[in-house]
């Protein structure tokens, strides 16, 4: 299922004028910081974009469109510049006093999104108006609430945002907030493997600070995996009980298995991602590494041993 970024436009991806309207070029200026990160967003997370914005009015004298659509495709062509492309853009053109199916929060202009094509629990919207929150409410989505200015629009909100505390999942103003949210959530999964020898569980956060909490019963193991997490700056728990009693290779292939298919759900679509190769000249050995996330099952393992175990690990 696809996940959504239902995003507003005048005061989220730009910023708004005293008189909320964008009807000339001298009043546009977009929001700090917003290109950047809505174009990392889009190359690296697993979103389709969807701007939905309310334009009271649009084509009325108040409002007319030739002032609208040359400033609009201004906004659009900049982003498109960027690596941002909306899938759609939703403009509803009704005055807040109509209260139009069809105008946020209400969702008239978004039925199509209301089926198990998309996986709106994990969709967002953002937008600076508690009337956004409203709108995730709604679609049964969460809010990020880009808190700047609670006077625009104050007229038309339908709630407070102590009420509606439930819809946001985060409250901020600023985009590197929005990205960082959004990444570290994306990269954080539990995965289990269950087989006749083994009973695996594990808990991964690839953005996380380089915690580990390792228990396979081989302690060695423990030690090694301990160092990716450390190594790696993510954030790793992993519990094996394995037929020890018999064997030990159950207990370090299926872990490393259960690993490496915890690390594909975690990683999701690779976006944003290249190969990696690393060095390391030591006293008495020289380490180095490469990694490439192509898919490709196999490893080459260029190592002499001297003793049959490190430790108690084969």
């Amino acid at each position: 299922m696809k996940k959504v970024l239902f995003i507003d436009r005048d005061g989220t991806l730009i910023k708004e004028p005293e008189d909320e309207q964008i009807d000339s070029f001298a009043k546009l200026e977009f929001y700090p910081r917003s290109l950047y990160y809505l174009s990392r967003i889009a190359a690296e997370l697993d979103y389709t974009l969807v701007m939905v914005t309310n334009q009271d009015g649009l084509g009325t004298d108040s409002h007319p469109e030739e002032n609208f659509w040359p400033v609009h495709n201004f906004i659009m062509d900049t982003f498109k510049g960027e690596g941002v492309v909306f899938s759609e853009v939703i403009i509803d053109k009704t005055f807040a006093h109509e209260n139009a199916l069809t105008r946020k929060p209400n969702t008239g202009l978004l039925q199509h999104f209301l089926n198990e094509g998309y996986d709106l629990a994990n969709s967002f919207v953002i937008g600076d108006r508690l009337n956004d929150v409203v709108l995730a409410k709604n679609l049964g989505a969460k809010a990020i609430y880009l808190r700047n200015n609670d006077g625009l629009g104050s007229a038309e909100n339908l709630g407070k945002a102590e009420e509606l505390s439930d819809y946001i999942a985060l409250q901020t103003s600023h985009w590197v907030d929005i990205y960082t949210f959004l990444r570290a959530g994306s990269r954080t999964i539990h995965h289990e493997r269950n087989t006749n020898e083994t009973k695996i569980s594990i808990d991964i956060d690839l953005d996380g600070t380089g915690k580990a909490e390792i228990h396979t019963g081989l302690n060695f193991f423990d030690h090694m995996l301990d160092q990716i997490a450390r190594h790696g700056s993510i954030d790793l728990r992993i519990k094996t009980d394995g037929d020890l009693h018999i064997d030990e290779h159950h207990t370090i292939e299926d872990t490393g298995i259960a690993l490496g298919e915890a690390f594909a759900k975690a990683i999701g679509n690779k976006l944003g991602l290249e190969r990696y190769g690393f060095c390391l000249p030591m006293d008495d050995c020289l380490a180095q590494a490469a990694i490439d996330f192509g898919g490709r099952a196999w490893i080459v393992w260029d190592a002499e041993f001297k003793r049959e175990k490190v430790g108690d690990m084969p």
